[in-house]
């Protein structure tokens, strides 16, 4: 590194420290006057953290070693110029966003459009200008102060979501939970969740209640980020509170469920729920909902059947709020179908009572409509083509079905 001969000025500036003092710059240039001259007035202005370099070849090495926030750039060098030096930047993927300021004698238009279109970020004209030098230099670095920051928002709130991922997948049912619900009721259990890009609300879950019945629910919150997470992440505690006590009545357990949300959410905030017990020595399904989407049931010969048209009011809204309870069979050889209104979005299939016609149709169109495993290959296979890996909402597909007779359900 080639360090210039010290020069001074008269009234040397005690400007306040700013965060963009802290950024290191590099000076490339072949002339020892002109990087004495460039260190003293960045000096001058409380840039301290120079290093200096005396063509293109050094000037690279540098950069690779430890790559500064602002490059000043001489185009004219020997050995390797600068158009050189910014052609190389630019095609490595780490500088290719480096901020590099040219000083140059060329003032034709095409020689200025040349510099352009190799990368350079912005011109400063030889003979060097004070004034010109050091605001080009400011608000260069302010840009990278200013992107530098975002980038580790960015980087914190995206380690932020994954873990809120990491602990919404631990909310839900794990396989082992699965498999002991299957072996001891006979019910197998399907899902399928996709979670917005900004990460967003739906949970779901399965619980034994006292007489072999099974209480099953699936929540959506209203809205999408960190906050609806959150938000599901206190309506999954109130739910196993309640459950286990309250559970067997779908309507009441709603109800209890609502006017406690109404406490806990925020003005504004809300969800939507469907709630159900299966009783497997009824062979019956009965249940109740807030603003969620009806079940539907893929019986045994291939038809599908849309439970109800109960609609009740969303969870978090009124305390005031009641809810109506619908049963319906759900035999050996049906398949329950829960899922939330998103899914209806995505498919583009709402119709009145919403999905009554469409989804019936999308189910009953796979395998003959009778496999309840092909038919829910098909739904998730048609709505991952159609929302992509990361949609814009959450969307989740509950289907629990009882295995046939003769198969170790």
């Amino acid at each position: 590194m080639s360090a210039p001969p010290t020069l001074t000025f008269a009234s040397a500036s005690t400007a306040p420290h700013a965060p963009i003092h802290d950024c290191r710059i590099l000076v490339v240039d072949d002339t020892d006057f002109n990087r004495t001259l460039i260190g003293a007035l960045l000096n001058e202005a409380g840039f301290h953290r120079l290093c200096y370099a005396v063509n293109g070849v050094e000037a690279l090495a540098m950069i690779a070693d430890d790559k500064p926030d602002l490059v000043i750039l001489d185009i004219m060098m020997p050995q390797m110029d600068g158009f050189e030096v910014l052609r190389r930047l630019r095609a490595d993927k780490t500088t290719a966003d480096l901020p590099v300021l040219v000083q140059t004698a060329l003032s034709g238009t095409e020689d200025r459009n040349r510099a352009f279109a190799a990368g350079t970020t912005d011109l400063v004209s030889k003979p060097l200008d004070r004034a010109e030098l050091l605001a080009r230099v400011k608000i260069h670095l302010e840009n990278r102060v200013l992107i530098r920051d975002l980038q580790t928002f960015r980087h914190r709130v995206e380690s932020e979501l994954d873990m809120a991922r990491s602990m919404y997948d631990h909310l839900l049912p794990g396989a082992s939970a699965l498999a002991r619900l299957k072996k001891a009721s006979g019910l197998a259990i399907l899902s399928h969740t996709l979670l917005s890009s900004e990460l967003g609300g739906d949970i779901w879950g399965v619980h034994a209640l006292p007489g072999g019945r099974i209480g099953v629910y699936l929540l959506d919150m209203a809205g999408r980020g960190v906050l609806a997470a959150l938000n599901a992440f206190r309506m999954h505690t109130l739910i196993h509170e309640m459950i286990e006590t309250a559970g067997d009545d779908p309507a009441g357990f709603l109800s209890l469920l609502n006017s406690r949300a109404v406490e806990l959410l925020a003005r504004g905030d809300h969800a939507a729920m469907v709630y159900g017990v299966v009783d497997c020595t009824a062979n019956t399904f009965c249940y109740a909902v807030g603003a969620a989407a009806n079940p539907m049931m893929l019986k045994g010969d291939g038809t599908v059947e849309q439970a109800g048209d109960l609609v009740g009011l969303p969870l978090g809204v009124s305390a005031d709020a009641t809810y109506e309870r619908a049963c319906m069979p759900f035999v050996r050889g049906d398949a329950l179908m829960l899922y939330s209104n998103a899914v209806l979005d995505a498919l583009d299939i709402r119709s009145n009572p919403p999905g009554s016609a469409g989804l019936v149709a999308l189910v009953g169109e796979a395998c003959g409509g009778a496999d309840p495993e092909c038919a829910f290959r098909h739904v998730t296979t048609t709505l991952a083509e159609k929302v992509g890996e990361t949609p814009l909402d959450d969307h989740s597909l509950v289907w629990l079905f009882h295995a046939p007779e003769g198969t170790d359900g």
